[in-house]
C-alpha cells in the first residue's frame, strides 16, 4: 500500500474531490472564511481560488501530506493572500490557542483517524467569537444507502487514505465541542454512498 499511497491515492483524491458538484459545494462555503484562517486538511489546495481575498488575511494548511500538498502549493503561488503550509495531521495543531480566525474543513473529517482530538485542537486554536465553516459527506439519512455505506465503509477506507462513508458530521463535532451548528444537508450528484452532503458554520 506504500506505493499506493504515495503515488496514485493522491492524485486520485485531487480527482474525485475536484469534481464539479464537489466544487460547487466548495464555492458555497469558502468566501465565509475570514482574518487568520486555518485549513484543515488543505489537499490538493481546491479551496484556495474560493477565498475571498479582501476577507482573508493568510491561510494556513495543515495536512499530512507533503506528496498531496505538493499540488497545493503551486497553486498558492497564484493566491493574493499569505498561505504557509505545516506537513502534519489534524490531531497535531502546533499553533497556539486563540490565534486563528476561521477553521475551514472540507471533505477531510471523514478521513481523520481521532477525529475527536482533532476537533479538540481546533477549538483550542480558534478565537472567541470564531467559527468552523466546513462541508462534509457523511451517513446519508436513508436506511438502505446507510446500509451500504456500513457496509462499505471498511474496503473503502483501505482504498481512501481512511476515508469513512457513514460518519455522523453533526454528531461529530457537537461530540468535538461545536455546539451550535448552521447545518444544511442534501445529496449533491453522484454515487449516493459518498454523496450525502454536510454543509454550513459550527461555533462552540
Amino acid at each position: 500500500m506504500g506505493i499506493y499511497n504515495r503515488y496514485i491515492l493522491p492524485r486520485v483524491i485531487h480527482f474525485t474531490c475536484g469534481l464539479k458538484p464537489n466544487m460547487r459545494q466548495r464555492e458555497k462555503i469558502i468566501p465565509m472564511a475570514e482574518g487568520r484562517v486555518l485549513e484543515i486538511g488543505i489537499g490538493s489546495g481546491l479551496n484556495l481560488p474560493y477565498y475571498d481575498a479582501t476577507k482573508v488575511d493568510k491561510v494556513i494548511g495543515l495536512d499530512p501530506s507533503l506528496e498531496i500538498t505538493q499540488m497545493a502549493k503551486d497553486i498558492a503561488l497564484k493566491a493574493s493572500f499569505d498561505v504557509e503550509f505545516i506537513g502534519l495531521p489534524g490531531e497535531e495543531i502546533p499553533l497556539d490557542s486563540k490565534s486563528i480566525d476561521t477553521l475551514v474543513m472540507t471533505y477531510t473529517l471523514c478521513s481523520i483517524s481521532d477525529y475527536l482530538k482533532a476537533l479538540k485542537q481546533m477549538l483550542r486554536v480558534l478565537k472567541p467569537g470564531g467559527k468552523l465553516v466546513f462541508c462534509e459527506h457523511g451517513l446519508a439519512p436513508d436506511p438502505v444507502v446507510e446500509k451500504w455505506q456500513h457496509r462499505l465503509t471498511p474496503v473503502w477506507k483501505r482504498l481512501g487514505g481512511g476515508c469513512h462513508l457513514d460518519r455522523n458530521i453533526p454528531a461529530l463535532l457537537r461530540e468535538g465541542g461545536f455546539n451550535h451548528i448552521e447545518l444544511e444537508t442534501m445529496y449533491i450528484p453522484g454515487w449516493k454512498p459518498v454523496s450525502f452532503n454536510y454543509w454550513g458554520i459550527a461555533k462552540p
